[in-house]
């Protein structure tokens, strides 16, 4: 199926997949035991759970505004076949299907710049050599989470791919940002730290017609409850501070949420069954 225009004022937002892929189902989980977190995601036999790739466009006027890029085509087999990559859809043909060639994307914002995020970026030319997939997008990224990608930390080298970014600072189509930040009217970003120090979340419209796209800070729908935070994050209780507040928010304010990772459920909206953090229906 094509995907389906979400209207929220003047915006025409669309879930747009490039496919899904697996992690290591404890890591997923950090502290939470297998016992608990097995009952929402069934690992397969290599202990890896199934992850979506829901990047998100943004139409508003001229603007097609691209959240994310998915984790692209730039693999060899060994790596796809240890992230058991399988693009089910491709972010490109999901573009296509509403009208948008590469050409027409005009602003590209990065939660951040690990590898299932920033893949979809850069492609390959006919040389093999990576170049913008987004010719004519300006691309806003956290200045510090580009230092920190640049850095090669040993901790966390194996989920920055520089070939991902590194063509669109060349061609300088990168966009700094400090902190939080207007990109467009309307369109917000906010640093939650977490599962890296310059993670960043992005808010759309307005008090009692928004949306949220919780890139990392909330990967699925099985990570609503707060202490659910992955292994992976490298300040996990910056992403519970950040959880804590921004949770309770965007089910009070009645928020539509976009999760990046769920491979079933890519929106919503948050509710409570009690004391509990649940999905409702958008």
């Amino acid at each position: 199926m094509d995907p389906c225009p979400i209207e929220l004022g003047d915006f025409r937002l669309y879930p747009i997949s490039d496919g899904e892929f697996r992690l290591d189902g404890g890591a997923m989980f950090g502290v939470v035991p297998k016992a608990l977190w097995e009952r929402r995601t069934p690992p397969d036999e290599a202990n890896r759970i199934t992850l979506g790739l829901n990047a998100l466009l943004v139409c508003r006027g001229d603007e097609k505004l691209l959240i994310d890029t998915g984790i692209g085509d730039k693999w060899d087999p060994k790596l796809a076949e240890i992230y058991a990559i399988r693009h089910t859809h491709r972010l490109l043909d999901r573009l296509a299907a509403v009208g948008v060639a590469p050409e027409d994307v005009t602003k590209v914002v990065f939660t951040h710049l690990h590898f299932d995020h920033a893949g979809g970026a850069t492609r390959l030319d006919e040389s093999g050599r990576p170049v913008p997939t987004f010719p004519r997008a300006r691309c806003f990224v956290q200045r510090g989470e580009w230092e920190y990608a640049m850095s090669g930390n040993p901790r966390s080298r194996a989920s920055y791919f520089p070939e991902n970014y590194e063509p669109l600072r060349e061609r300088g189509m990168i966009e700094w940002l400090e902190g939080d930040s207007i990109v467009i009217p309307g369109l917000r970003t906010h640093v939650t730290g977490g599962h890296t120090r310059y993670h960043q979340i992005v808010t759309l419209g307005e008090e009692g017609r928004s949306a949220v796209y919780w890139g990392d800070l909330v990967p699925t729908t099985a990570h609503l409850d707060f202490p659910f935070i992955m292994g992976y994050d490298l300040f996990p209780l910056d992403t519970l501070a950040s959880k804590t507040q921004w949770i309770p928010r965007a089910e009070a304010e009645g928020m539509l949420s976009f999760w990046e990772h769920d491979p079933a459920v890519p929106l919503g909206r948050i509710g409570r069954d009690g004391k509990r953090f649940v999905v409702k229906p958008a």
